[in-house]
């Protein structure tokens, strides 16, 4: 009993807040626009029993999906989030890779304050840190008067509001999920594989290659994936760092729920975005579980 408890409980959790709620939104995006409260006529009624799910099946359409393809906005927003999550997952990569590593090698009695400085922002309000970033950023912001100060630019540049700003938000949010998994990797890895390699003729940067980058692999894998699945879907930097330059999907979910008004078709692409982030996952959990079955 307790060990079917324990293997319940996550499912009982993945039931409540993923299962439910996505079969919500499906069956929101398979219904009708109305200009009322709620904006939509569901085609699925459960009150009436096999007679609703019935009907439902008979008269399904995916009217609001197909709509999906008609107006090229929505796939630009899908190509323009999957761009944007991409180049920033690379350079959080890029950024947390050397600052785990250095955690990982520093003296035991430094470790617990390096970690402390790592989760400290999320001590701070999330919209805080984002809008201290539009002060630093903006024309007349700290980093435009630090540069002019020190003579290294003649005028101030224009980074707010520019895809630059966005990267840089979300780099500097997303860090932290970066660090951590590669940060536990590489803090259980066996120091006496380096030592080893060394003996053998390898020097530091080929050992580095070699053994340090496969077997932190799980870390840094873990942790492109706690930053991309987010920043796919994110709407508050780039709607306040960005500006109506940046195309992202998170931008567009908002307007079709509150400024159209339009839920079907916002759920459809809730629903379209779920799947583009889901099918990779799946697909790479199934090619580990084959090598670790050829391994075996």
């Amino acid at each position: 009993m307790r060990r079917a408890t324990l293997i319940l409980l996550p499912y009982l959790w993945l039931l409540a807040l993923f299962l439910v709620p996505f079969v919500i939104v499906l069956k929101i995006s398979l219904s009708d626009i109305e200009l009322a409260i709620p904006p939509y006529t569901p085609t699925l009624d459960l009150s009436e029993g096999w007679k609703g799910l019935r009907d439902f099946f008979a008269g399904l359409d995916f009217e609001n999906f197909v709509f999906l393809t008609t107006d090229d906005l929505y796939w630009k927003a899908y190509l323009s989030s999957l761009q944007i999550a991409s180049i920033a997952t690379l350079c959080t990569l890029l950024v947390g890779y050397p600052i785990a590593y250095g955690m990982a090698n520093a003296p035991d009695h430094w470790r617990p304050t390096l970690m402390m400085l790592v989760i400290l922002p999320f001590w701070t309000s999330f919209l805080i840190r984002v809008y201290s970033w539009m002060g630093i950023l903006s024309t007349e912001g700290y980093l435009n008067q630090l540069l002019l100060s020190l003579g290294l630019i003649s005028e101030p540049l224009t980074i707010l509001n520019t895809p630059v700003a966005v990267y840089i938000g979300i780099v500097y949010t997303y860090l932290p999920f970066m660090i951590l998994p590669i940060y536990s990797a590489l803090e259980r890895m066996d120091g006496s594989l380096l030592e080893a390699a060394e003996d053998l003729g390898c020097s530091r940067i080929k050992a580095f290659w070699l053994i340090t980058i496969p077997l932190s692999k799980t870390g840094i894998i873990a942790g492109c994936f706690l930053v991309f699945i987010p920043t796919i879907g994110e709407f508050v930097i780039p709607s306040l760092l960005g500006g109506s330059q940046t195309l992202m999907i998170g931008k567009v979910l908002w307007e079709e729920f509150f400024n159209n008004r339009d839920w079907p078709v916002a759920s459809a692409v809730a629903v379209v975005l779920l799947l583009i982030l889901i099918i990779p996952i799946v697909l790479f959990q199934r090619n580990e579980q084959k090598q670790r079955e050829a391994e075996g």
